[in-house]
């Protein structure tokens, strides 16, 4: 059975993440994790404990939402494993980036600039 409403937060610094949400009830802390009732989330706030990953979920619109921040090649592989992602965007994602460095390397050529 999966509860949609419980999910883990961590306090801050390497490995912190941060629930925001309507209404928010704490429900058990395990060692460094404190699992939360949370209805209504607003956002979810993640940094990896590398240092190498940081992204902030915004709701948008109930269930949805808007992504910022850097991932590294490990965190988008998780995601399109938990189904966060599609394998579909990650390929669209990297074949535009892809042009884009194409572009921009191109670009530095024609103006002689480093």
């Amino acid at each position: 059975m999966h509860d949609f409403e419980i999910f883990p937060e961590r306090e801050e610094g390497p490995g912190a993440i941060y629930i925001e949400a309507a209404d928010k009830v704490t429900l058990k802390k395990i060692r460094e994790m404190t699992f939360v009732n949370a209805k209504e989330v607003l956002g979810i706030i993640y940094s990896s404990k590398s240092g190498n990953t940081q992204l902030k979920w915004r709701q948008t619109r109930r269930k949805n939402g808007k992504v910022t921040g850097e991932a590294s090649p490990n965190s988008l592989v998780n995601l399109v494993e938990s189904g966060v992602l599609t394998q579909d965007w990650v390929n669209s994602y990297l074949e535009s980036s892809k042009q884009s460095n194409i572009a921009n390397n191109e670009s530095k050529l024609n103006t002689g600039s480093d």
